[in-house]
Order: structure tokens, then sequence, then C-alpha cells
């Protein structure tokens, strides 16, 4: 079974989710907050997951709109 698999460097997912590359987990867990109000990530590290997923949203949209 093909999955696509995609990779991130931290500072590319920070600047996609805080707008700044070198931005610390706080700032990281409350853009997360503010983006999905109703994940309750508690943790910096459920933050972060969800900031991948965002970043892969993100660039996914781009990159479809790119190969159009």
């Amino acid at each position: 079974m093909d999955l696509p698999v995609a990779e991130y460097a931290a500072n590319l997912i920070k600047k996609t989710v805080v707008g700044v590359g070198h931005a610390e987990k706080a700032q990281v867990q409350m853009m997360v907050k503010m983006l999905l109000p109703a994940s309750q990530a508690k943790s910096p590290d459920a933050a972060d997951a969800l900031a991948v997923a965002i970043c892969h949203a993100s660039h996914r949209t781009a990159r479809a709109r790119g190969a159009a």
C-alpha cells in the first residue's frame, strides 16, 4: 500500500502557524488555540502535532494550486 509522506522543517511549521520561523513553543500553542479553538490542545506536544497538520494543509493547498 502506497501512502504519501510529507516532511516539514520545524521553522516552516512555526512560520506557517505563527508567522515567525523561530517562535517559542508557547507561541505555537497559543496560535493553535486561536486557529482551532475547539481543539483543546492542552500540552505543547499536542499543539505541535496540530501545528504540523495546519502546515500540511496549508502547503498541500498551495502545491495543488501550483500544479493546476
